[in-house]
């Protein structure tokens, strides 16, 4: 295979943005490694990859254990190469009226989208600091801004791991690590949202406006364009929408 730029990591990365960013980064020329809690469900990903000539590998781990994150960096830099871009996109959407919110789904909730992007971040910034270079970025939502009905959990676990991104990003920056948080303030055109839809207002997938979703691959190309930016201009935070998304 050709020379690749370095290696990208992308933990939580599932068939949605997760793959769309895998795609845009191995066509950027990195050996991109897929993470996410089983495997084996990125399998068809990675056939699709290689059979184009892209190096691509999926890592097993659960994001919230500090053992399994520490274990899956070493892993990469030992076997794959140096870590230079590294995403956090886990997170669970979790809606629930207040009087339902559990301690168990509020903890989980923290634990899955703040936690762990405490530990994959720190990780990174540990690799990176090193070489003195890298790129790390954080998958946020309307909820990292504002809380509202029935996301006391969910607007908790992103409140958080904005401040996380936005205190790595003053600590790191000036060793020449650049840390982004992208605010996605809508709808991701996928399957689970279109069911979600389907499943609340009987809207087929046919009937959805165009442009009012957006795409998986707009996220992922803003995510390159992120990595891309000039040392002078670098973005920490973005926020992303359809045109006729109301904000």
């Amino acid at each position: 295979m050709a020379q690749t730029r370095g290696v990208a990591v992308l933990v939580g990365a599932g068939d949605a943005i997760g793959a769309a960013v895998a795609r845009r980064f191995a066509k950027g020329g990195y050996s991109v490694c897929i993470c996410r809690r089983d495997a084996t469900k990125s399998q068809d990903l990675v056939d699709e990859l290689n059979a184009s000539g892209h190096e691509i590998s999926a890592f097993s781990v659960d994001a919230r254990k500090e053992s399994e994150v520490q274990e899956l960096f070493s892993r990469i830099e030992r076997d794959i190469g140096p870590i230079e871009v590294c995403l956090f996109n886990a997170g669970s959407n979790v809606n629930k009226p207040l009087l339902e919110t559990t301690e168990k789904l509020f903890f989980k909730a923290w634990e899955l989208a703040c936690y762990a992007g405490f530990l994959v971040g720190r990780e990174a910034a540990r690799v990176m600091s090193g070489r003195g270079r890298g790129t790390i970025l954080f998958t946020g939502a309307t909820a990292s801004l504002r809380g509202g009905y029935g996301f006391a959990a969910f607007a908790a676990a992103k409140f958080g791991l904005r401040a996380v991104a936005q205190a790595m990003a003053r600590e790191l920056g000036p060793k020449n690590i650049h840390v982004a948080h992208l605010i996605i303030d809508a709808a991701v055109d996928s399957d689970a949202i279109r069911a979600r839809l389907k499943a609340g207002s009987g809207i087929e997938a046919k009937d959805i406006a165009p442009d009012s979703l957006t795409k998986t691959n707009s996220i992922a190309e803003a995510y390159w364009f992120v990595h891309q930016q000039a040392k002078d201009g670098w973005t920490h935070e973005l926020d992303l929408r359809p045109s006729v998304e109301k904000w």
